[in-house]
């Protein structure tokens, strides 16, 4: 049997923004509003629903993408284009710098809604240099 994930809820505070938002800093579109949602469709087929909700109801969550390296130097510039700060490091210790866990590099950066979102360009565990958390 096989088994995919489809498609995920992500709370929002503006549906829109949060899903034009990570459109934008990974080089994607948001698709057109469907009911409550707006998705983001992802390369995997895997498709990420942006849903308004209040703030106080957000739980932040952790959302870490897998890029080609090819397209890691365009990520990182529209993020440093945005202002955003970033991390090496999940635990925010290790601000305006990237790692190189299994070889790769990787950077986290938060979401308008709060989310931690991480990208990566190799899978943790895949070997080549040190390995990090996600």
């Amino acid at each position: 049997m096989s088994v995919e994930l489809n498609h995920t809820i992500v709370h929002s505070r503006d549906n829109r923004e949060s899903a034009d938002f990570l459109a934008h800093i990974l080089g994607l579109r948001a698709g057109e509003a469907w009911g409550p949602f707006v998705p983001l469709q992802l390369s995997n087929g895997v498709t990420l629903d942006f849903a308004t909700v209040p703030a106080e109801a957000i739980v932040m969550q952790h959302y870490a993408f897998l890029v080609p390296e090819t397209a890691f130097d365009g990520i990182l510039s529209r993020i440093q284009e945005a202002g955003l700060t970033y991390w090496a490091d999940p635990h925010g210790k290790r601000p305006g710098e990237i790692n190189h866990n299994d070889g790769g590099r990787g950077v986290y950066f938060t979401d308008p809604a709060g989310h931690g979102m991480e990208v990566i360009t190799r899978p943790y565990g895949s070997g080549g240099g040190t390995t990090g958390e996600s």
